[in-house]
């Protein structure tokens, strides 16, 4: 009776599964993920200039992008970044998430097995009499993924890990252009501070000058007191740009991953802004797409929903399930090889006649996040074009405006030489002398912010390039 019956479960079941296989050809259901169009111009609308070329950027540079500066610190303070820095850590825990989260979706793919057993005593009120129970069971199950739900959620979970991966890529961009950033910022205030002090120094010559001419009786009180003021004006510049220094100074050290104050002395010495080199390759807007972990990343996404478009598409289907199990039951475990063996199993199947029409929405459902997730990418393709555009325009800007400060504070430097000679010889009043210095003063501030403006926007470019993801690779 047991084999008769096995024979006809078994004969239902080829007859289920020949069936669909022939309806279905063992296809996933939902729409198969295509990846969106790259309609983008071939060449970037700025006119290029001031040594920027469309040329193809070597794959090296780009990933080392801040090698170009040529200044050792800087190389140090990015590697020890990408080593300590929290906000990346957190991004790689994120993949090993992902990866997780992948492995239980593809468990589905696999049966089922469990193993179970009891041990029960039980006696009846006014009877002495104590009767044992003992059992063990073996169950298995298996659902056939004749209608790809499952393959499809394989598919979401390996794009969302896709995912993962390239927000934590883009996680690495931001941080290397942020630690580049303010290490610009750190060398354009020191650079400032030299520049005041300078003319500090300057402003008190002529203060000290004014005091002796004073005695002597030869100018009045009033000289001395206007070179005074603007003596002192210049040395009130100097607290404010120490704040700012140690703010920076601070804000690159939770970049670090380190306490704030760590740097200080590591970075007390004043060095130059590193310099931008003369050429600069850029590529064409279709390296951007290829290139960006952003838009990468809402391609993913985009996949990963797509996919989810088939797991709800699944559902419209009948799921088909083989189960097994193997019991045995004894009255006492020197019985147990000698106990009673029950045998079952089967398959299983269920199909959602009615529902409302829920399954179907949930469809539409997807279906419109799919969309939205399309138009996202096409949204992000776009901030990152405007963001390289822009890039493009201020650095070019800003190297000619720096050219014309140069020349703004080369001549202002002449001109407060002349006014100061001028004065000693009573050719011109003191008031133009004053008015130099603090013409040279402003030009020299506008050019040391500017040298750091230059290389930033250099830095802001080549993160709107999508350089430095990669970086992590080769350590």
């Amino acid at each position: 009776m047991l084999n008769k019956l096995l024979g006809i479960n078994c004969f239902f079941l080829s007859f289920v599964l020949i069936s669909v296989m022939i309806i279905t050809g063992c296809s996933p259901v939902g729409p198969d993920y295509t990846p969106p169009e790259k309609d983008v111009s071939a060449n970037w609308h700025t006119q290029l200039e001031e040594g920027l070329i469309a040329e193809e950027i070597d794959p090296n540079i780009l990933a080392q992008w801040w090698t170009v500066l040529n200044d050792s610190k800087l190389t140090s303070l990015i590697e020890r970044a990408k080593m300590n820095n929290i906000d990346l850590k957190i991004a790689v825990e994120r993949i090993r998430e992902s990866r997780a989260r992948r492995a239980i979706a593809e468990a589905s793919l696999y049966p089922n097995l469990n193993v179970s057993g009891s041990a029960t005593k039980s006696r009846t009120r006014n009877v002495s009499e104590t009767t044992s129970q003992y059992s063990a069971n073996f169950d298995a199950g298996w659902e056939m993924d004749f209608f790809g739900g499952i393959h499809r959620s394989v598919e979401a979970a390996n794009a969302d890990l896709q995912v993962s991966q390239e927000n934590m890529y883009n996680t690495l961009v931001s941080l290397l252009a942020e630690v580049a950033l303010n290490y610009v910022e750190i060398r354009t205030f020191q650079a400032r501070i030299n520049s005041v002090q300078s003319s500090i120094s300057l402003q008190d010559e002529t203060y000290q000058l004014t005091l002796w001419r004073n005695e002597a009786q030869i100018i009045d009180e009033l000289a001395v007191q206007q070179a005074r003021y603007n003596l002192e004006s210049s040395r009130s510049q100097i607290p404010s740009l120490l704040a700012g220094l140690e703010q920076s100074i601070n804000g690159l050290s939770t970049l670090l991953g380190e306490e704030p104050g760590k740097l200080q002395e590591e970075l007390q010495t004043f060095e130059p802004v590193p310099t931008a080199p003369k050429n600069v390759a850029i590529g064409v807007p279709a390296d951007i797409i290829r290139r960006r972990p952003d838009i990468r990343g809402a391609e993913r996404s985009l996949a990963a929903q797509t996919a989810r478009i088939g797991v709800a598409a699944a559902r419209l289907y009948p799921s088909f399930t083989l189960n097994g199990s193997l019991g045995l039951n004894a009255d006492s475990i020197s019985d147990i090889s000698s106990g009673s063996w029950l045998l079952s199993g089967g398959p299983r199947f269920s199909w959602p006649i009615f529902d409302a029409g829920a399954i179907k929405q949930n469809i539409n459902v997807q279906s419109a996040i799919a969309d939205e997730y399309l138009l996202q990418y096409k949204s992000v393709v776009l901030s990152a074009l405007q963001e390289v555009e822009n890039d493009l325009v201020s650095y070019i800007r800003e190297l000619q405006r720096r050219e014309n400060l140069r020349q703004a504070t080369a001549a202002a430097q002449a001109a407060a030489q002349l006014a100061s000679h001028k004065y000693e010889s009573g050719l011109t009043d003191f008031t133009t002398v004053l008015d130099t210095q603090r013409s040279l003063l402003s030009f020299q501030d506008q050019l040391a912010q500017s040298d750091g403006a230059v290389t930033s926007n250099l830095i802001r470019l080549y993160k709107a390039l999508g350089g430095g993801w990669d970086s992590l690779d080769s350590n």
